[in-house]
């Protein structure tokens, strides 16, 4: 039985992958690995994989004349490895697939400080009506952020942005991120964008990581301990669900 184990182990393990790489892209949860534009092109490979494992099956040739089976240690990293990539696998498909945290936000800066494009130009759109500003995500409102914090610019200009909240590390009690990733390949490379919030003791009515969306105005923020000069003061702020597509591209 420990031969057949051993000779079959490479085979299950590949195939148990590729199930769950397919399970996920049918049910959605791929989104939440990878940009979907490369959705597409998974499933492909991964179909042809399979394909190329079943050939592999009637070529295989036959194990009588293995050698001894491993023992003692060898044989015991044999069977956890198994089990693991068995776990792994099953763990792909049969829990939730979860986003990024705020923890991850502040490692990688919720400033929008690291996002290396610029969503949206100062002088393109100081004179935009105010309906494309509602239509503005976080990555373009941290864009902004980024280039200037000239309060004129930002007079009369509306904001209706959704994301999950990323305490402000400098200000944990009044002043929060509305966050999302940016991803451009996969959920290795994604960068965060942040737009700060100033409301006061946000703590005793949200959570960090809860998906809210805030409207409002940006003005001077009020805080004293906080980084951000600008802050997005609140209107509205209401929690809601997270997107099926969690990540901006």
């Amino acid at each position: 039985m420990w031969r057949n184990v051993m000779h079959w182990r490479g085979v299950a393990l590949v195939v148990a992958g590729l199930v769950a790489t397919l399970v996920l892209a049918m049910n959605g949860g791929l989104v939440l690995y990878i940009h979907p534009r490369y959705i597409v092109f998974t499933v492909v490979m991964t179909l042809i994989a399979l394909a190329l494992v079943a050939a592999s099956l009637f070529a295989r040739p036959s194990h009588d004349h293995d050698p001894e089976p491993a023992r003692g240690l060898p044989r015991l990293l044999s069977v956890f490895a198994i089990v693991a990539a068995g776990v792994i696998a099953i763990a792909m498909v049969g829990l939730p697939a979860a986003t990024l945290t705020s923890a991850t936000a502040v490692q990688r800066d919720p400033s929008g400080l690291s996002i290396g494009k610029e969503a949206q130009n100062v002088d393109s759109v100081s004179s935009a009506r105010s309906a494309v500003f509602k239509k503005f995500t976080v990555v373009d409102w941290a864009s902004l952020l980024r280039q200037t914090s000239d309060l004129s610019f930002y007079d009369s200009k509306p904001v209706d942005v959704t994301g999950f909240i990323t305490a402000d590390p400098d200000d944990p009690e009044n002043v929060f991120y509305v966050s999302r990733f940016v991803i451009t390949c996969c959920a290795v490379d994604a960068q965060p964008a942040g737009v700060p919030v100033y409301l006061e003791n946000w703590g005793s009515s949200l959570k960090a990581d809860q998906w809210v969306r805030v409207t409002g105005g940006f003005a001077a923020n009020p805080s004293e301990s906080s980084k951000r000069p600008i802050a997005l003061h609140v209107s509205t702020i209401k929690p809601v669900e997270r997107p099926s597509a969690p990540y901006l591209y």
